[in-house]
């Protein structure tokens, strides 16, 4: 900004345009938030069915969004157009200070081309006779030029970087609204700035960086992991492929380097909190709509494709990537895109851990998150990613074409070791269970909070159905790391399962066999089967309380469910005919453990159906007759007597619901100490037989 330019700047237009995005904000606020706890509110709670209620809800929802980014956007631009007006303002006044103080030591600032010069004001020959001009030394003209030479600095940095932090703003949607939100100049450009250091040095120093340096970087990432601006900046500066080349060179063992060395022997655990922030940065940046990313990601898919040397192997792109996907929240688009190009590559290989294992090559480890996982395997930290994504998982586990990711990755996939030095659950096997879950219940685990019940999509729904057919078609080869994952997916579905688990006739949405073939499944493990009985006490809970019109039907439904899980346990449990499909916790002596909580704390019923489900675990607790062995489980009738105290309380909580419809003289065979036992003792029974020609062996 010149010198004129400063001083005789009124900045009358600028202040309007603040006003008029005041205005603009202001207004947006209203609609996003008529747009919030309106339109969509009533959408969330809308009991709508078919194509249309997808179509609607989503419409809606991404309005609402669009809204609640329109307003951010209209806010922070009209923030850092006031820091900036205001930060003008202050420079011209200091401009008109200096300037003052000039004069009165007879010094003026004149404009010359390409910028300004100090002179005398009056020359004292030249002075009206009998006035006396001030007298001045060079120092003070010296003064005087650093004064205003200063101001203009400040003055050209603030209009400039104001223009640069909106444009910048802007382009992180390509069309549409950006929801970056930054309340003054100084906070943008400083992240922007902050960036370009991060990626120069990354892109220059690479592996050979200092340890010192490798700190800079790793604060940087780290402090600015969760700013839009700096994660697309750094992000499409650093570009996909000198990415995947650090990451492959940092990771070789016999890397020479000194960061290598150093963090090798002192420093390791930085290396993995390092990942976990470019993870984040990473992840963050394919969230910007800006043509900038939406060309990195497409090339990152690419790059992904193809092999990188590193001095002792040659690594895909795939391993590299889907190691930096284990943290961050990776856009949904492009997690389908690399995750659809991962499954047809592998399809290609078909046995994909012979490559992902080098084929013989010394491999390097590339995770450093945890000692144990080497990170070869690329599914694995695929998988993490859709665990942490649900709609991409959903999305993805609902991908038929070209190929059957959900077929591939929960039944065909051939898994392989990663973890060499220890024993346990199988990565890879545990990330898909993760990420199996998050497809079908929309929610990124178990615990993650809910602040209502809401409707499951068809879209979800359809991804269980197909979970449950594909698990289901595995037989034993179910794998262990899935149990509990889809114990937890029952429980989220667990209207579904509980209908057609209790159902005497009517063909339910879910098949009551691949119900029984997963059950059983699951109840090979001890714990696991007392986590899906959990699930689906909170299921009966709901129905008790919810069902008004017929409550016996609750009861019924009650029991049979019960009798239908007691009959999976004793399939799993009985090795009669010479298979023993039960794991060594079924060996155990000892009384039921607890595990966990509800897996839907945003059931209908809510708080009632979780004393339920404490209620039920505590009764069985205190019995000593459900004390599981390996003689119990042999014998039906010691197996079905085990459930007796579970089904009457059951029964007392059911009549302590309906106790007036139970005492009308219209309704026999419900009395409290007998009738409602005999009745969900008959439905259990009828649901061990429902179970059993399910199964095939009646």
């Amino acid at each position: 900004m010149d010198l004129e330019t400063l001083r005789q700047g009124s900045f009358g237009q600028l202040s309007q345009a603040i006003a008029a995005w005041k205005g603009v904000a202001d207004k947006l606020k209203a609609l996003e938030t008529d747009a919030r706890d309106d339109l969509k509110a009533k959408a969330d709670k809308a009991n709508w069915a078919g194509a249309n209620a997808t179509v609607s809800r989503s419409f809606i929802t991404k309005t609402a969004g669009e809204f609640s980014d329109a307003h951010t956007q209209a806010q922070s631009i009209h923030d850092i157009l006031k820091d900036t007006h205001d930060e003008l303002v202050s420079y011209k006044q200091q401009l008109e200070q200096a300037l003052e103080r000039g004069r009165q030591k007879n010094l003026t600032v004149t404009p010359i081309p390409g910028g300004f010069t100090v002179t005398m004001l009056i020359h004292p020959d030249r002075a009206a006779k009998g006035h006396d001009v001030p007298d001045h030394s060079p120092q003070d003209a010296q003064h005087l030029r650093d004064d205003v030479e200063r101001i203009l600095n400040r003055a050209t940095e603030s209009d400039s970087t104001a223009a640069t932090v909106l444009r910048a703003l802007v382009d992180q949607a390509e069309t549409g609204f950006s929801g970056a939100k930054y309340g003054d100049r100084d906070t943008a450009i400083d992240a922007l700035r902050k960036a370009e250091e991060a990626a120069k040095l990354l892109k220059e120093k690479g592996d050979e960086m200092s340890p010192e340096e490798f700190q800079k970087l790793n604060g940087l990432l780290a402090s600015y992991k969760n700013d839009p601006l700096f994660q697309e900046k750094f992000a499409t500066q650093v570009g996909p492929k000198a990415m995947l080349e650090f990451w492959a060179d940092l990771s070789s063992p016999d890397n020479p380097n000194e960061l290598t060395r150093t963090l090798d022997r002192t420093q390791l655990n930085q290396l993995g909190e390092f990942q976990k922030n470019l993870g984040a940065v990473l992840g963050g940046a394919t969230q910007s709509d800006s043509s900038a990313m939406r060309n990195w990601e497409n090339e990152m898919v690419r790059l992904s494709g193809e092999r990188y040397k590193t001095r002792g192997a040659e690594v895909y792109g795939y391993q590299i990537m889907s190691n930096l996907m284990r943290t961050g929240d990776y856009d949904d688009q492009f997690l389908t895109k690399y995750g659809n190009q991962l499954v047809a590559t592998e399809e290609k290989m078909r046995i994909p851990g012979n490559y992902w294992q080098g084929m013989g090559q010394m491999m390097p480890k590339m995770n450093f998150i945890g000692d144990d996982d080497f990170g070869r395997d690329p599914m694995t930290g695929l998988m993490t990613a859709l665990s942490n994504s649900p709609d991409a998982a959903t999305q993805f586990f609902n991908t038929t074409e070209p190929q059957d990711n959900a077929k591939w990755v929960l039944k065909d996939r051939p898994s392989f070791d990663d973890s060499p030095l220890k024993d346990g659950p199988n990565e890879a096997l545990d990330a898909t269970g993760k990420a199996m879950f998050a497809a079908v219940s929309g929610a990124t685990g178990p615990d993650a909070p809910r602040s209502e019940f809401l409707e499951h999509t068809p879209e979800q729904r359809e991804a269980m159905k197909r979970s449950l057919s594909i698990m289901a078609s595995t037989g034993n080869d179910f794998p262990p790391e899935l149990r509990d994952d889809m114990a937890y997916a029952m429980g989220s579905h667990s209207d579904w399962v509980h209908k057609a688990m209790s159902s005497p006739l009517v063909k339910q949405e879910l098949d009551a066999g691949e119900l029984m073939e997963v059950s059983k499944q699951i109840s090979r493990n001890q714990e696991s089967y007392q986590l899906l009985g959990k699930q689906m006490h909170g299921a009966i809970a709901t129905d008790i309380y919810t069902e008004k019109a017929h409550p016996e039907d609750s009861l019924d439904r009650a029991g049979r469910t019960i009798g239908f899980l007691e009959e999976a346990r004793y399939q799993a449990t009985n090795d009669d005919k010479g298979q023993k499909l039960a794991d060594a916790s079924w060996e155990k002596v000892g009384r039921y453990h607890v595990i966990g909580g509800l897996v839907t704390p945003w059931h209908p019923a809510g708080d009632a159906a979780q004393r339920v489900v404490d209620a039920i675990t505590s009764k069985m607790l205190e019995d000593e007759q459900n004390r599981i062995n390996a003689d119990a489980v042999r014998d039906h009738t010691k197996t079905y007597e085990s459930r007796r105290f579970e089904l009457q309380k059951l029964a007392d909580i059911w009549y302590a619901e309906n106790k007036e419809w139970a005492e009308d003289p219209a309704h026999e065979g419900f009395s409290k100490n007998q009738g409602v036992y005999s009745q969900i003792e008959g439905s259990a029974n009828d649901g061990n037989k429902k179970a059993e020609g399910v199964a095939g062996i009646q």
